[in-house]
């Protein structure tokens, strides 16, 4: 493949990836395919810290409100919808450049986990989760006995391997065709964790409440509703809590929810990741970019 070059924006909620992503797109000539679990849902925009419609007139966004919220989008869906449309966008001239936090996402379209669709997610999640549980010792143990010259020993090529002899290597499990570069962005946990409150409360001032009650009262067991930002609502809904702890639960999950994140991008797969100190990025990054792209 000529050009199979793709820039991939990883991190937890809040860091700032929806700008830097479109930085990226305006000084590299790229399209950004959305990599968020929830922004794919029509209507629930403010909850998902959706792009605005004025920042998608800086730059090209896909996998926006493609579903509406009462239907469901799976991984399988991701890397098929990801995989066209990259390639779709390396054929008119442009660098894809995927954004997003949703880890599951992101590892599933580099690696090439398809495993039958979505037949077999289920159980590959709990094997997955059984494998990650193992010390190293103990994974490379179960690798070694199966293969004693594996190359290149470490946990996210072990894991690979053992969950690929479960569930048997097809043509969808090969990998992908593509050259990825992952840029990770972190900041200090005080300042992270300062910006995911600053944003829950941003969200209120916006109308979260409601977009919330939406859901509650037409689509209360939809896989959106399902997302942080909107179920914690749904006891305050049902008179069960105050409204100013529907609020902390928010902001604690979505804390929470930035620590499984980060976890998951620095356990699972090979992310070197720039701190954020400021609104401004790293000369680093762009430097990497350029080197990568170049």
């Amino acid at each position: 493949m000529k050009n199979n070059k793709v820039l991939v924006v990883v991190g937890p909620t809040a860091v700032g990836k929806t700008a830097l992503g479109i930085d990226l797109a305006i000084k590299m000539n790229g399209e950004i395919i959305s990599g968020d679990s929830q922004q794919v849902y029509q209507g629930l925009d403010i909850g998902t810290a959706k792009v605005t419609k004025a920042e998608q007139a800086l730059a090209v966004h896909h996998l926006i409100d493609v579903r509406k919220w009462t239907e469901n989008f799976s991984v399988h869906d991701f890397v098929m919808e990801a995989n066209r449309l990259i390639k779709e966008i390396i054929e008119r001239g442009n660098v894809p450049i995927i954004v997003g936090g949703t880890g599951l996402y992101i590892q599933s379209l580099i690696e090439g986990y398809h495993l039958g669709g979505q037949k077999n997610h289920q159980a590959m999640m709990e094997l997955r989760e059984t494998l990650s549980a193992l010390t190293d010792e103990e994974l490379f143990e179960k690798v070694l006995k199966l293969n004693p010259n594996f190359p290149e020993l470490n946990r996210r090529r072990a894991i690979r391997f053992l969950e690929l002899q479960t569930f048997g290597s097809t043509d969808e499990n090969s990998g992908s065709d593509y050259n990825f570069l992952l840029i990770g962005l972190n900041a200090e946990r005080k300042v992270l964790y300062e910006r995911i409150n600053q944003r829950v409360e941003q969200m209120m001032s916006e109308g979260l409440l409601a977009e919330a009650r939406t859901l509650f009262e037409k689509a209360p067991d939809a896989q959106a509703a399902k997302g942080i930002g909107y179920k914690e609502f749904f006891p305050y809904f049902s008179g069960e809590i105050s409204l100013e702890d529907a609020v902390e639960l928010v902001k604690r999950n979505s804390r929470r929810y930035a620590k499984r994140q980060l976890t998951w991008f620095r356990n699972r797969m090979e992310v070197e990741f720039e701190d954020v100190f400021s609104e401004t990025y790293p000369d680093s990054v762009f430097e990497k970019v350029t080197q990568f792209l170049n």
